[in-house]
């Protein structure tokens, strides 16, 4: 049985990855007259300061601002490739628990179009991918969209 999906949820941080998983989600979403949901996640830990202090509620503001804006671009694009249905979110928290657990399971996405990774060698190393992290977590599907491979 072919599965179909309704609920397209793609989490996208500006990488070219995730351009990328956003250009097959597009795809898919076309394919199956879906909804598709395009996260941006703001994560917390960034808001520490270089001393340990927080960042200006100001820098903040531009971050939600700066977000909403790339959103909203490729909210457009998606329009204008033919999905009628799409939504924009800007979140706030750890990428890994955002994308995998809270976002999915509030709305139901059926599948999560992420690309292969956003992080370099050295914090994949340190941290781990949120990528592998949603693979092994998420409540649904995950298709991961590998980019071009390197020389």
């Amino acid at each position: 049985m072919e599965q179909e999906y309704k609920r397209l949820l793609v989490p996208v941080d500006g990488s070219q990855e995730a351009d990328l998983a956003f250009q097959k989600a597009l795809k898919v979403a076309v394919a199956n007259h879906a909804r598709m949901d395009i996260l941006n996640v703001l994560d917390t830990k960034q808001f520490i300061g270089s001393y340990g202090g927080m960042i200006s509620g100001d820098a903040i503001y531009q971050l939600t601002q700066d977000a909403q804006e790339y959103l909203e671009g490729l909210e457009s694009r998606a329009k204008d490739e033919g999905v009628t249905d799409v939504h924009i979110h800007v979140r706030f928290g750890n990428p890994k628990n955002v994308i995998s657990t809270d976002f999915p399971h509030e709305y139901k996405s059926d599948i999560i179009i992420i690309g292969a990774t956003g992080l370099n060698a050295f914090e994949r190393m340190l941290v781990g991918s949120v990528t592998e992290y949603v693979n092994r977590t998420a409540p649904c599907d995950v298709l991961i969209v590998k980019g071009a491979p390197k020389n």
